[in-house]
């Protein structure tokens, strides 16, 4: 009876382990893919800001250095848990701290986006020009900001 409870423990505890290390194969591909997001949100949104005439040359270079600084640090994140994993085991407290902190750095670069279209959208109501500003970023239906 020990034996085989004693097996099937090794059993259970191996598949435990396989388990885990899906799971922390998993967070780290959406960690990846995060990070993916971030960028697609800054090109696509800066570009359409560079054809903004509600923005000066001037919060243009700011809006950009934003944008680095923000892509700087998710890279950053993506490289402490690219260590991690090519270690000989992957940490899941790192991986899902790391997760977590690009997360939360993709809402930062959604909101630091949305407040950015909204200062323009402000600027066109001034203007009465509201129309070129949601046609450029979105109409009432596909506005993400």
């Amino acid at each position: 009876t020990v034996k085989i409870y004693e097996q099937g423990k090794r059993y259970y505890d191996a598949l435990k382990a396989v388990n885990n290390l899906v799971k922390d194969a998993r967070k780290v591909q959406q960690t990846v893919l995060l990070v993916g997001e971030i960028s697609d949100i800054y090109v696509s949104s800066f570009q359409k800001m560079l054809t903004d005439e509600n923005y000066t040359p001037d919060e243009l270079s700011a809006i950009a250095s934003g944008y680095a600084k923000m892509l700087e640090e998710s890279s950053g994140m993506l490289n402490e848990m690219k260590t991690v994993v090519t270690s000989t085991s992957l940490s899941m407290d790192v991986i899902d701290r790391v997760y977590r902190d690009v997360r939360n750095q993709r809402n930062l670069v959604r909101y630091y986006t949305n407040r950015n279209i909204g200062i323009s959208y402000l600027r066109a109501k001034k203007k009465n020009d509201t129309r070129r500003v949601l046609d450029l970023y979105g109409t009432d239906n596909q506005k993400y900001w």
